[in-house]
């Protein structure tokens, strides 16, 4: 089953609810499911109500989901997405701006909770920010393997931050684009 964002974690804490367990364990019959976009990290939050996957409490809420879907005979392997650009202030931690590759504004909106608004201002992550977010994702799929889930799918598309990265439009740094893909990576590569 294809992911599919369904904007329904708790809106205090970004943590699966029971009502996701429901829905998971009602579609195990398909095989292998890949869970909804899941944030690496609060500054990953690109709309509201959306899960989250780097906190001890989310982590034990995924956990519900997984033993769900396993007690129904399915699979299931985390999406985990940072959304980047495709994001607003009020979503960010302390209300700073979303991050991108370069400050080049993002054409999207993108929902708070209550409307549907223009993606935020940005700004460019610097240098020395990037092996902080290549450790969120690291923590990330960690905690998805507590989590107990099957593998991991990182989110690389859509105009998210690692699909800016790889586009010469949107990333003004040095390098060369490539097309932005997901990949699944099953929980054996990652033991």
């Amino acid at each position: 089953m294809a992911p599919l964002t369904r904007n329904r974690a708790r809106p205090e804490d970004d943590v699966p609810m029971a009502l996701s367990a429901e829905y998971y364990a009602q579609r195990a019959i398909a095989g292998l499911l890949i869970s909804e976009g899941t944030q690496i990290s609060p500054e990953g939050k690109g709309y509201a109500w959306t899960p989250g996957i780097y906190s001890e409490v989310q982590v034990a809420g995924w956990k519900s989901v997984t033993d769900a879907v396993h007690a129904k005979g399915g699979k299931i392997v985390a999406q985990l997405w940072h959304v980047g650009p495709v994001s607003h202030d009020t979503l960010q931690p302390d209300g700073k701006p979303p991050v991108a590759p370069s400050a080049i504004a993002a054409e999207s909106r993108t929902f708070d909770g209550k409307e549907f608004l223009p993606a935020s201002t940005l700004r460019a992550l610097e240098l020395s920010e990037i092996p902080r977010i290549i450790e969120d994702y690291r923590k990330a799929a960690a905690n998805a393997k507590v989590a107990g889930f099957d593998g991991v799918e990182i989110h690389a598309a859509n105009g998210y931050l690692l699909d800016q990265f790889m586009r010469d439009g949107a990333n003004k740094r040095e390098g060369v684009p490539m097309a932005g893909r997901s990949r699944t990576v099953p929980a054996s590569f990652w033991r």
